[in-house]
């Protein structure tokens, strides 16, 4: 059974995150924050290392999946809360990416991804010539 984040507003200005169960992948929250040259993407994705997030950028398009795995099949839970199945978030930013100079890095369970915009996507300016 997978679990995913869902925003509980009802008592908070603020959303506050829960885990509920549902049959289909698990939903990670993220924030997206952009800057003229580059975005940074943050994601939480609590317990898992680098081998098991994987990330693809094409284009205009980051794709960021992964695993949450159970630790041990034979354990009888009394309450199961945690998370376990994949996921999968798809962002489309607004502009071409570069994927050779992207950066990524784990830490306390926030994945940090800065990716910077395609030299071809950002403003150029032409010298006119006069004759």
């Amino acid at each position: 059974m997978s679990m995913y984040i869902k925003p509980d507003t009802r008592y908070h200005r603020r959303p506050v995150y829960r885990w509920d169960s549902v049959e289909s992948e698990i939903h990670v929250p993220l924030d997206v924050i952009a800057d003229d040259n580059s975005y940074l993407i943050k994601i939480i994705v609590p317990g898992l290392e680098p081998d098991d997030v994987e990330i693809e950028i094409v284009e205009k398009t980051l794709i960021i999946s992964g695993e949450f795995k159970t630790a041990d099949e034979d354990v009888k839970f009394l309450r199961k809360e945690l998370p376990t199945g994949k996921f999968r978030r798809v962002i489309r930013l607004p502009k071409m990416l570069d994927m050779e100079k992207s950066e990524a890095k784990l830490e306390n369970g926030i994945l940090s991804l800065q990716v910077p915009v395609a030299e071809e996507a950002l403003p150029r300016t032409i010298k006119i010539k006069a004759k």
